[in-house]
């Protein structure tokens, strides 16, 4: 099973449409946790979702962090990383964390860390570009055209 754990609620409009359209079409099912965002300082933002996002991802979780930090594999990388995390028959689950970012102790936790490029992006934005992705990435371990590569 995949999973996104994800700070902030994704509210109706274009971007929850686009997103729920990956995630309906991707096998095996990709679930959504939503945590709420938390009030107070930076620091305490930081705790609070580190608290619950890492309450998200019971023991035997396969964690993956999007972080800035993290590899920046193409999709091909991507899918094959997806698949060998599925053959271990763990839930894989992938964190984003708010505006403030994760904190260490989720990093430390994580299993592995993927950058969508040394860009910032609004993690509302990252949670739809994680579902395409995740999209694609079966979709080229599927042999399906809908990832076109433009290598001969």
């Amino acid at each position: 099973m995949i999973r996104i754990v994800a700070v902030g609620r994704l509210k109706r409009g274009p971007e929850r449409e686009l997103f729920d359209r990956y995630v309906e079409r991707t096998r095996p099912r990709v679930d959504l946790i939503e945590i709420g965002e938390s009030r107070g300082s930076a620091l305490e933002i930081r705790r609070k979702d580190a608290a619950a996002i890492l309450a998200a991802c019971p023991e035997g979780t396969i964690v993956i962090a999007l972080d800035e930090g993290g590899s920046s594999p193409d999709s091909q990388q991507f899918s094959t990383m997806l698949d060998s995390w599925l053959a271990t028959g763990k839930q894989v689950s992938f964190v984003i964390g708010g505006a403030e970012g994760l904190e260490a102790s989720v990093i430390e936790r994580a299993d592995a860390r993927i950058s969508f490029g040394r860009m910032t992006w609004p993690h509302m934005i990252v949670r739809l570009l994680l579902a395409e992705q995740i999209y694609r990435a079966r979709a080229i371990s599927a042999g399906h055209p809908y990832h076109r590569s433009a290598r001969p």
